[in-house]
């Protein structure tokens, strides 16, 4: 008979993980269950439902440290440091719109299972880079510890940066430590109107080599949004400050045209849009993400528009690429060989029918050498594979 089990603390999560590996049971872990349609679909009979680890465990706010059970809403804890002034810098992205879910669900597990960041990655870096520490219980049933609770902590081996990104399928994350900064004091975005692509990502990385501490760096086709093409770059901090560096950016990129200026409340719009993928997120075609040299974005797209049916939009000064494959087929062969041909990447398939995604490989193949030390890691830390069975890898 299938189980679910649904622990109120990290004892309980050791044991129902101790009884599926002592059984050979898979057990699928979700939080809210609001990315369950990424990746591959779990091959698992029983459920190990977190949502019942929710709560603040301790915050200081002058010390710019939270301690938050795996299972509490990444809504509610943006909430609560953003009425104490303070911010997660990675800025989480949302995939319930994008996914047709309920947005606002998401779980502070389910973020950093993900590793999921926003357009500010390219200047604060991504979700595993903010964990301080880590308890959580390993398919052999082991609790374990990693990090710690201060922000210069340089205790053992960094396992929260291997445990970020692996989808459950390494350990379960029961308690998390994340540094918060203070929040930007006003932020505002520099826009420029009509730039093909490849004039776009040039401004964008020019931009992003300059003075200016860029924290977001965009582009949007026209039509992609029903508008105008849009590059777009956010810059964050004191007013004099933004001021100041709107202007460097307007000498900088006087060759691009005049830029307008979207002020805090137009241009955080238009950053969560981006960094949810609204775009896309009014139909069910396929959607990949492309992570991608920046500047072979440019040449990526242009090689997929020429033979299929495509939207696309730049995030990242160009180096993440959204694509919408608007014939509603998958072009998993031709999305990754223009990859291999514009220098490599990776490609990830983030929405499709659950039949297709377990049908070819979400997650961009890995090369040999880096399959085999996966392997190892899984081998160490979920000896009989009970931790979302296939999430990542076909039968393991």
């Amino acid at each position: 008979m299938d189980a679910t089990f649904k622990p109120r603390d990290t004892r309980q999560v050791e044991d129902a993980v101790k009884w599926a590996a002592a059984e050979d049971q898979p057990l699928e872990v979700v939080g809210h269950g609001s990315k369950r349609k990424l990746g591959r679909p779990v091959q698992a009979a029983h459920v190990l439902d977190l949502s019942g680890l929710t709560g603040i465990e301790s915050y200081e706010p002058a010390e710019l440290v939270l301690t938050v059970k795996a299972g509490t809403a990444i809504a509610e804890v943006e909430k609560l440091v953003g009425d104490n002034g303070q911010e997660l810098s990675f800025e989480p992205m949302d995939y319930g719109p994008l996914l047709g879910e309920e947005p606002g669900r998401g779980t502070v597990g389910g973020v950093l299972a993900a590793n999921l960041s926003g357009p500010r990655r390219i200047k604060a870096g991504a979700a595993r880079d903010h964990v301080l520490g880590m308890e959580a219980v390993s398919g052999r049933g082991e609790i374990f510890n990693s990090g710690g609770k201060v922000v210069k902590n340089v205790t053992g081996y960094d396992l929260p940066r291997a445990l970020c990104g692996s989808f459950g399928t390494l350990a379960v994350a029961t308690t998390v430590t994340l540094k918060v900064n203070p929040k930007p004091e006003t932020s505002a975005t520099f826009l420029l109107d009509g730039l093909e692509e490849a004039d776009a990502i040039k401004a964008l990385c020019l931009a992003m080599g300059s003075s200016a501490e860029v924290s977001g760096a965009a582009h949007l086709p026209g039509g992609i949004d029903g508008e105008a093409g849009k590059t777009v770059l956010r810059l964050e901090g004191f007013e004099t400050s933004v001021d100041y560096r709107f202007k460097t950016l307007e000498k900088l990129l006087a060759q691009f045209g005049a830029p307008a200026r979207l002020a805090e409340e137009e241009s955080g719009k238009l950053w969560r849009n981006i960094r949810d993928v609204l775009p896309f997120a009014s139909s069910e075609t396929p959607v990949w993400r492309v992570s991608v040299a920046p500047a072979s974005g440019p040449m990526l797209v242009e090689r997929l528009k020429a033979a299929l049916d495509m939207r696309a939009f730049f995030d990242w000064s160009g180096g993440l690429v959204w694509l919408s494959c608007d014939d509603g087929e998958l072009h998993e062969a031709e999305i990754r060989a223009a990859l291999q041909d514009a220098g490599g990447g990776h490609a990830t398939l983030v929405r499709a029918d659950p039949s297709v995604r377990s049908t070819v490989p979400v997650f961009q193949p890995q090369p040999a050498p880096l399959a085999a030390l996966s392997r190892r890691l899984k081998e160490q830390f979920d000896p009989k594979g009970i931790l979302n069975a296939g999430r990542m890898v076909a039968g393991v």
